[in-house]
């Protein structure tokens, strides 16, 4: 069985709450990220880079040579305010990685052209 996914409205609305209000709210925050990490990996399927936002989730994405056991070969890493902001353009992603806000490993890690997402405001 497949993982639950996160409707438009509900994810949307997370997101929004936490660009407006910040990510003091920890329900809000994990929803939005885990939102937008879902619309990543509908934007670019495949398992070639791993993106990590820890505690609240991970996801592979990206076309190309598959890992079968492991971490993969290409991972980013960023903490969830970081996500938040690339994942809808009010942060860029050379910026992000300039001021060290990424870590990135990997000749495939990178999400330059990928961002920012198209999400729903649950509006």
């Amino acid at each position: 069985m497949g993982r639950s996914r996160i409707v438009a409205e509900a994810g949307g609305a997370a997101v929004l709450a936490v660009l407006e209000r910040g990510s003091g709210d920890r329900d809000a925050t994990a929803m939005a990220v885990r939102y937008l990490l879902q619309l990543l990996a509908d934007a670019a399927p495949g398992n070639t880079l791993e993106v990590r936002v820890p505690p609240f989730g991970a996801v592979q994405c990206v076309e190309g040579p598959n890992h079968t056991r492991g971490t993969p070969p290409n991972v980013i890493e960023m903490d969830a305010e970081t996500w938040v902001a690339l994942a809808t353009g009010t942060l860029g992603w050379a910026a992000a990685v300039s001021a060290d806000r990424v870590s990135a490993s990997g000749s495939r890690a990178s999400l330059d052209g990928m961002l920012p997402l198209e999400w729903n405001a649950g509006q």
